[in-house]
Parts: C-alpha cells; structure tokens; sequence
C-alpha cells in the first residue's frame, strides 16, 4: 500500500490536533498558599492603583471643565450648571445599581411604522393619493 503525500499531511496534521487537545485537557496544579497570598496582593495593589488613577482622571476631568467654563463666560457662551454625576452610585462594574432585576425593569414600548405601532412619516408618504412609483416611466 502506497501512501500519497496528501494522506501522509491530513494524518500528521490529525495526529497534530490529538496531540494539542490532549495537552489542553491537562490539569494544571492547585495553586501553593504562598501563591495565593501573592496573587491577592497583587490584586490589591492593582485595585488601590485603578483606584488612584480613577481619582487623578476625575480630578483632571473636573479641571478640564471648570478652564472651559471660565474660558465660556468670558467669551459670553451660554453656559449651563454642572450636573451630578452618578459615578458615586454606580457599582464597581461601572454600571449604576438597581433595586429591581433587569428582567423586572420596563422597557419603552417600540414605535415602528412597519409594525403599525407609529403614524405614517409626512416627509416619507406625502398626502397625494398618487405615489410616486405610479407616476413614473415605466408605468403602464
């Protein structure tokens, strides 16, 4: 029996593949206590510094803003107050904290002329009875 070179590359290749899915299965070793001590630390440190950075960008944000409001006035911009910002509320994952579940919150109904749910647009269906498509050229 004679093997061809394709045969010979589609069973390496094969053979290459089992031997990576094997390699992936492998069991990695628990983690020594020393090991866990440090990886902790190394997740406190890196929280502290998110933290640090955090409070250095909202430092300069808010310095940013009040040079461009200076700069407004003085240029006779018109100008509205600060407003608060919801930073202090949201959660640690950047979103803001609800009460309720995401399932329970209440979406806004969708408005949809396809679905009939929306009047007509007057800019798109103009009051003539007659559309376009019938006046045109190929029209009988």
């Amino acid at each position: 029996m004679k093997i061809t070179r394709l045969q010979g590359l589609v069973t390496l290749t094969s053979l290459g593949f089992a031997l990576a899915a094997g390699a992936t299965h492998a069991a990695l070793p628990a983690p020594t206590p020393e090991a866990q001590q440090a990886a902790a630390k190394k997740k406190a440190d890196a929280d502290a510094q998110a933290a640090k950075e955090k409070e250095q960008l909202g430092a300069s944000m808010e310095k940013v803003a009040g040079y461009w409001r200076e700069r407004a006035s003085s240029s006779g911009w018109q100008t509205h107050p600060p407003v608060a910002v919801a930073a202090a509320q949201a959660g640690q994952s950047g979103t803001p904290q609800s009460s309720k579940p995401p399932e329970a919150t209440q979406q806004p109904p969708i408005r949809s002329e396809k679905a009939g749910t929306a009047p007509p647009s007057r800019d798109v269906k103009p009051d003539n009875p007659i559309s376009v498509r019938e006046t045109g050229p190929n029209t009988k």
